[in-house]
């Protein structure tokens, strides 16, 4: 929250000064900003100490707006299917592994655990290179394009 995001909560404002019963001053008291026409105190002001938005934490970084893929590991895959079954979204959605609103943004296979059934994994699903070998090794097929593994920085 920065200092043009807070709202204040404004007040009806009345109408002073018009001549009656109020005399000389008209409610507004002697002297001072808030007695002039059109002069007003900062809402946020608090008497000159430093203020609440001033004391709150400032954060630092950057968060993507982007939903992350959501990740399934072999070793669920493993406990799920059967041998020779196909992995697709329509799958995974009827098993109740996951649930259609959340398909939206994607799956991926991880290779966390080990896999021991032959699974041929559909083209809708992103693969890792490990969890892609690991299927292979035990005798599936990955009909996707494997996602690239992040590189670190020399």
């Amino acid at each position: 929250m920065q200092i043009h995001e807070v709202s204040t909560i404004k007040k009806d404002k009345k109408r002073i000064g018009r001549g009656g019963k109020r005399g000389t001053y008209s409610g507004r008291g002697m002297k001072g900003q808030k007695s002039r026409s059109g002069g007003n105190v900062d809402p946020l002001f608090e008497g000159g100490r430093t203020t609440l938005i001033q004391k709150m934490k400032k954060n630092r970084g950057f968060k993507s707006p982007h939903a992350k893929k959501i990740t399934l590991s072999l070793a669920k895959l493993d406990a799920l299917y059967n041998d020779g079954d196909t992995v697709s979204l329509k799958t995974l959605t009827e098993k109740k592994v996951l649930r259609v609103k959340t398909i939206k943004n994607g799956v991926r296979i991880v290779a966390t655990g080990e896999i021991t059934k032959k699974l041929s994994i559909d083209e809708n699903i992103g693969v890792t290179n490990s969890a892609m070998d690991k299927i292979k090794k035990a005798g599936g097929k990955v009909n996707t394009i494997k996602e690239p593994e992040i590189k670190e920085k020399k």
